[in-house]
């Protein structure tokens, strides 16, 4: 193309507005209005971001696949069966999922994990392993032309390998998907344990109500053949699915504490918790075809002592992660944010259930409703309305010291994290998030845990009353730290906040959790390029 042609085309095409300060207001004033717009900007990819569309379209597939469940058991149980199987079904479940729920007191999941974890064991998982078990054993019988064996191999081979890796997706997912609310061996058992006991759950309602068939067949009524299912599935091995699950749960739990750097180790651990899953599946469910007394024999010398084995873990684990609160925590408390009291009480469920009550009692003794009133031990008649509110009051500051049971755990294993490599690149802004939620409850749990401390006898007190004087009531109580001079006697903000019983003077409201901190520094001053305390 010539220069000629080029020069003739450019001549031809319209001319670019130049963008000049003055005339800003003048084009600008050109648009028209929202309705009148003749291009709309295109959201390409956005539908997918909305978290709310995840989460109905999430349990929009799990409800779907409850539905289906229900129907294929219901096909093969029959109505009555259907209905017996649901309702003996569900008698261990409160039991099971309350076990694992106590477990993960410390640090507490959402329950909207553990109730997606379990709804994945009762919905999907089970769908995929009643679909999948009966394809494989119908090739297998076709494929041999001898059902006999089919279905022996079917049990110890196919469905330990299918129902394990069913169960085993609903970990993986919240693994890779709430990974900040997967922490280590305590969350891996718990959610492992929600999964398998969802399946177990629906697996149950398909065995009790085939056998209740049965019984229906041979006009025995609950007199055999249900009976006896119901007590080896729900009171001789309730724990059966949890406890092979939970061998998954614990390699992830494993590989969620380990280091970014530890590849192998973070996906191996993993892998070898499922093949053991697989392998203890397929022994319980083969131990029938060792003998007459091959299903006891397993039972007694594997499963019993492999459940011993598994509690213990689990159970050791919980105290570790208090023994965490106890040696991270005391850091904060050199540098002003806790008093010296609190890791102590904060390492001992006993001693956070009591802060909790005693912030309760305190609050409600201050409002004139305790057990004391406003006249010290003589009770005060006071109206419903007055008793009502000071009951809210006492509630709400229970809840207040919760929150910061939990927000101080948080911390603790944030710092953990910390030292294991394993936190995020937002660890500064996260410590000083927790930090500012802690600051918003202090005043109302800091007293009821220093409290608990001494009473639980965490904490020697520095001062006991004589025996004959009895408890002083709300507003003259004075907690550890006020009596001698402390080990750590300077607070941020350059007073004791323990000092004095924050309910005396007025009713205890919740602050915001977006309200300012009244003075955001500690009294040891994190260096200039904004490391976090434990980095000083």
């Amino acid at each position: 193309m010539s220069d000629g042609s080029v020069q003739q085309q450019r001549q031809s095409q319209p001319a670019v507005p130049v963008l000049e300060e003055q005339r800003v207001g003048e084009i600008l004033a050109a648009v028209p209005e929202r309705g009148q717009w003749r291009y709309r900007p295109r959201r390409v990819g956005m539908l997918w971001r909305s978290r709310t569309l995840r989460v109905v379209a999430v349990f929009t597939v799990l409800a779907l696949c409850g539905l289906v469940i229900l129907a294929l058991v219901r096909d093969q149980t029959g109505t009555q069966g259907f209905l017996v199987g649901l309702g003996l079904a569900v008698l261990p479940v409160p039991l099971l999922m309350t076990a694992f729920r106590w477990l993960d007191r410390v640090e507490p999941g959402p329950w909207r994990n553990m109730l997606f974890a379990f709804a994945w064991g009762a919905c999907a998982a089970a769908l995929v392993a009643i679909l999948a078990n009966s394809f494989a054993t119908q090739w297998i019988a076709t494929a041999t032309a001898d059902p006999g064996s089919a279905d022996t191999l079917g049990a110890t081979v196919i469905a330990p390998v299918v129902e394990e890796s069913a169960k085993a997706a609903a970990v993986l997912l919240l693994f890779l998907f709430r990974r900040r609310d997967f922490n280590g061996i305590v969350d891996g058992v718990a959610v492992a344990g929600f999964a398998a006991t969802g399946f177990a759950f629906t697996e149950n309602i398909l065995y009790l109500g085939n056998a209740f068939g049965e019984d229906q067949e041979m006009g025995s009524g609950f007199a055999s053949v249900t009976v006896a299912t119901f007590f080896v599935r729900a009171v001789m091995s309730p724990f059966a699915h949890p406890l092979f699950t939970v061998m998954t749960g614990i390699g992830f739990g494993i590989a969620a504490s380990s280091a970014r750097h530890q590849r192998f180790r973070r996906i191996a651990l993993p892998l070898l918790g499922l093949v053991l899953a697989m392998g203890m599946h397929a022994l319980w469910n083969g131990s029938s075809t060792f003998g007459p007394y091959g299903f006891y024999a397993v039972y007694g010398v594997f499963m019993v002592p492999a459940f011993g084995l598994v509690t213990w873990l689990a159970i050791w684990s919980r105290q570790r992660e208090l023994r965490t609160l106890a040696v991270e925590l005391p850091a904060y408390a050199a540098a002003g944010w806790l008093s010296p009291a609190e890791p102590l009480a904060l390492a001992s469920m006993r001693a956070r259930g009591m802060a909790r009550d005693t912030a309760r009692r305190w609050q409600a003794a201050a409002a004139g409703g305790g057990p004391y009133g406003r006249q010290g031990y003589v009770p005060a008649p006071i109206g419903a309305p007055a008793r009502a509110r000071a009951k809210a009051q006492g509630k709400a500051a229970a809840r207040a010291v919760a929150e910061y049971e939990s927000f101080a755990t948080s911390l603790a294993f944030l710092r953990r994290q910390a030292r294991r490599g394993t936190a995020g690149h937002d660890l500064a802004e996260r410590e000083l998030e927790l930090l500012h939620h802690l600051w918003q409850r202090r005043e109302v749990a800091g007293p009821a845990l220093a409290y608990a401390a001494q009473a639980t006898g965490r904490l020697r007190p520095r001062f006991t009353p004589p025996a004959h004087q009895p408890y002083p009531g709300p507003g003259t109580y004075q907690p550890y730290g006020s009596h001698a001079p402390s080990p750590h006697p300077t607070y941020p903000y350059g007073q004791n906040p323990y000092g004095q019983n924050p309910y005396a003077g007025q009713p205890y409201t919740q602050p915001p959790d977006n309200a300012p901190l009244h003075n955001p520094a500690p009294c040891n001053p994190p260096p200039p390029d904004g490391q976090p305390p434990y980095d000083q």
